[in-house]
């Protein structure tokens, strides 16, 4: 997939519970967006699970959310819906995303 000069990639970490496969795989977790900053809406979006699937369910929930005023909803279908070990660690790197790119794309503006 091809980017436009429009879209950025921001990365959000956390640290799953200590008995999540990511732990011992990875040490930590991370969700990387790829957001339009025109509509602020996540159009592409990864991360380090260690099922493929598991990636590839978070990305059908994530896509096509606005990061900037709909992340309450998508963490509301995240905790509905993903019931996996890693789920409170998939919400806080989310969130830590969304708030860089809040922080480096919103602040100050209009």
């Amino acid at each position: 997939m091809i980017f436009s000069r429009d879209m950025v990639y921001v990365t959000g970490v956390s640290k799953p519970s200590s008995n999540d496969p990511i732990t011992s795989t990875y040490d930590c977790l991370f969700v990387g967006i790829v957001v339009d900053r025109e509509t602020d809406e996540i159009v592409e979006m990864t991360c380090n699970t260690v099922k493929e699937v598991t990636c590839h369910f978070l990305r059908s929930i994530m896509v096509g959310y606005n990061v900037v005023e709909e992340i309450d909803e998508m963490v509301d279908e995240i905790n509905e819906r993903f019931l996996g070990m890693a789920q409170k660690a998939v919400v806080a790197a989310l969130k830590e995303a969304s708030n860089k790119y809040i922080m480096a794309f919103k602040t100050g503006k209009k």
